[in-house]
């Protein structure tokens, strides 16, 4: 028997899209002091007594939107990549695991520890390393083996922009699109972060640029953008905001553009209603004329064939 497994690590999904399933879920991701890094004693109660009664409700309406026949785009996706990188390594078995769903991170510990395997391989699914995402993971994974004696040889990897594949990827499909379909510009939308965390030394805006300046070395010529999406809260985030900036561009002559979400390894709320819905609703009424949206990875075999690389080398 090999006794080496890889677990893939993504942010996670409601159940369903129903109020009910997306305010257990939430429930879940926003107490995490990752997330939130407001005192618990503060932030529970206005999260129990102002945001929950309300915003599942919404964000059920919007999961409805791009729900499936076969359940969320973000758990397809990630089920999709774990059958497709199983198939490139014969010699590990490979899982996955959510933050705040299931299957919970402790759920497919216990499942690889109880058969055996020793060595395990963490992926979290963040490009970039962010501590509210990849930093959270880590927590988790170390926090399952704290007080245990079920010690294993663990890998983990904090970030993947950097490689050449990734790069190549984003870098190739931009270029394919632009023959197809010229635009006036570039966009890049990152999910962002308050200002604070970075100020507390989170790297993730350096990473979140020099993912943009490596792509754009290979496509060459043309103006670009890159911005910051997902405000959530009254405190100061990243900016610009993709919004601000998308309501803006036509104004100033662009107004066919291309936005690439390159944070993202799968589709989900934040790209398939955010960006090509809400975003490009603002575009598009402030006199846009074209707006395409370019997706991540999603199901295509070529980011197993990444994974796969990063597990082996």
């Amino acid at each position: 028997m090999h006794n080496k497994a890889v677990v893939l690590i993504n942010l996670g999904t409601p159940k369903a899209p129903t109020t009910a399933s997306v305010k257990e879920y939430l429930n879940v991701f926003l107490s995490d002091r990752r997330i939130i890094k407001m005192s618990p004693l503060l932030w529970q109660p206005i999260l129990q007594t102002m945001i929950l009664p309300h915003r599942p409700q919404r964000s059920a309406k919007l999961y409805q939107k791009i729900w499936r026949k076969d359940g969320s785009p973000l758990l397809t996706y990630t089920k999709r990549q774990q059958e497709l990188l199983q198939e490139r390594l014969p010699d590990f078995r490979v899982e996955i695991a959510m933050s705040y769903s299931e299957p919970r991170i402790s759920q497919t510990f216990d499942k690889l520890l109880d058969a055996g395997y020793r060595d395990i391989t963490v992926i979290p699914l963040y490009p970039q390393y962010s501590g509210t995402t990849v930093g959270s993971v880590y927590d988790e994974v170390q926090n399952y083996f704290l007080h245990t004696d079920k010690i294993v040889d663990l890998r983990f990897i904090h970030s993947f922009y950097q490689e050449e594949d990734y790069i190549n990827y984003y870098a190739d499909k931009i270029k394919a699109k632009l023959q197809q379909t010229p635009v006036d510009a570039l966009l890049f939308s990152y999910h962002g972060v308050p200002v604070s965390y970075v100020k507390d030394g989170d790297p993730y805006p350096k990473e979140c640029y020099d993912t943009t300046q490596r792509i754009m070395e290979k496509v060459g010529e043309i103006k670009y953008f890159q911005t910051f999406q997902s405000k959530f809260g009254p405190s100061e985030w990243l900016k610009p905001a993709t919004d601000a900036t998308l309501k803006g561009l036509p104004h100033r002559g662009y107004r066919k553009v291309m936005v690439i979400a390159p944070g993202f390894v799968a589709d989900c709320l934040e790209t398939l209603h955010e960006l090509e819905v809400e975003n490009k609703g603002y575009f598009m009424s402030h006199g846009g004329e074209n707006f395409i949206y370019l997706p991540p990875f999603n199901d295509d075999p070529k980011f197993a064939d990444l994974l796969a690389k990063l597990v082996q080398e």
